[in-house]
């Protein structure tokens, strides 16, 4: 007698049904990867687009001021975006000369080249004796300079003249450059000590073992292991006290020693009334060049400072 009962799956019928379920997880992940990958180009395409125009707009400023610094008045107001037809240097003479920028540039190096060696050797030295030993108040030091980024510089301007002014340091380059280094001590210290706990501790006690001392450990082996945390720092640091306005216009009030903030303020108040454009703008691009010419230059160095601590 016939019947229609389908006969048990064998073996061979159960390894067919399992093939198409085996085959449906690959499909799945390849049909995803291409929309993660398209994701990914957009994302991409969007942050560089991002930062070209971020460029355009810090680098098209610079180069007109460049630009206008090597044209005559004439050529600024009829042409202003026009190439110059042949290079001026006669405004790039009266900045220097007439308008003292010569004077303003001297006294900003001595200012900026005693306050940054001072702070990056000071700083360097609290920030490795808080992040390689400890001691009672190790924290309470550390979260002291801390604080000091967070104090508004605009309260302390009052108390701080009366002070170098009974000390007999107003008006004068080395109470200017005390005060750099104490305004940027709080920064480099919370820089260095972070960077100085990510260096190995076993060359610090090989070079104890050896014979040397802690002063001759620090200046010898580890201060070298940190340049490129203190090149970082200093670059910073370079910046800040560059284009420091504030503290100087109240401490620094005697016209012989003003420093390259004051003496643009000045240029621009002076050149503006006598129509001196090309002048003012000579001056601009005097104070810009240091700045950009440090960047330029330590420019690995900035970057490898900063992510030196993350690879470590």
């Amino acid at each position: 007698m016939k019947t229609t009962d389908t006969p048990p799956p064998g073996p061979s019928d159960a390894h067919a049904a399992t093939v198409p379920a085996q085959r449906t997880g690959p499909v799945g992940k390849g049909a995803s990867a291409p929309a993660k990958k398209s994701e990914g180009q957009v994302l991409n395409v969007f942050s560089h687009g991002v930062l070209i125009l971020w460029a355009i707009m810090v680098v098209l400023p610079l180069f007109w001021a460049v630009m206008s610094s090597f044209k005559t008045d004439a050529d600024i107001f009829n042409t202003p975006w026009s190439l110059p037809g042949s290079l001026n240097f006669d405004s790039w003479g009266r900045a220097w000369s007439q308008a003292h920028m010569s004077e303003y540039f001297l006294n900003t190096i001595l200012v900026v080249g005693g306050s940054l060696t001072g702070t990056l050797v000071l700083g360097s030295m609290a920030a490795y004796v808080l992040a390689r030993f400890e001691f009672p108040g190790n924290r309470f030091i550390y979260f002291l300079f801390v604080g000091g980024m967070s104090f508004p510089v605009m309260l302390a301007l009052v108390p701080l003249f009366y002070v170098m002014d009974n000390m007999g340091l107003l008006n004068t380059i080395h109470g200017l450059i005390l005060v750099y280094i104490a305004y940027s001590l709080p920064f480099t210290v919370f820089f260095l000590t972070s960077f100085f706990r990510t260096l190995p501790t076993s060359v610090a006690e090989a070079s104890i073992i050896d014979g040397a001392s802690h002063t001759r450990t620090f200046f010898q082996v580890m201060l070298p292991m940190a340049r490129p945390g203190l090149i970082s720092v200093g670059i910073f640091n370079f910046l800040g006290q560059w284009n420091q306005y504030m503290l100087p216009t109240v401490l620094n009030t005697d016209p012989d020693k003003r420093v390259l903030a004051q003496g643009l303020v000045e240029l621009a108040s002076s050149q503006g009334y006598k129509g001196d454009y090309s002048g003012l703008f000579a001056g601009l691009v005097i104070a810009m060049l240091p700045v950009l010419a440090a960047y330029i230059i330590f420019q690995r160095q900035v970057v490898s400072g900063l992510t030196a601590g993350a690879l470590k």
